[in-house]
């Protein structure tokens, strides 16, 4: 997700995003053992994202 696009959500969806982004790290890192990953680079940008919906939450629970 870019920077825009995250400022944009609300809480909750911030939430719900970080359950299903941290489902598909996990079926990244799954695919990356069995060797079917097509693009290894996903897994930094979903870490990435994963990380910047945490400060944003951070900013809103503390605002």
């Amino acid at each position: 997700m870019k920077k825009k696009e995250i400022k944009k959500l609300t809480k909750a969806q911030a939430i719900k995003n970080i359950d299903q982004m941290k489902k598909d790290l996990f079926n990244l890192r799954f695919q990356k053992i069995n060797s079917q990953i097509t693009n290894p680079a996903k897994i930094k940008q979903t870490k990435k994202s994963i990380a910047r919906l945490k400060t944003l939450l951070r900013g809103k629970l503390n605002a």
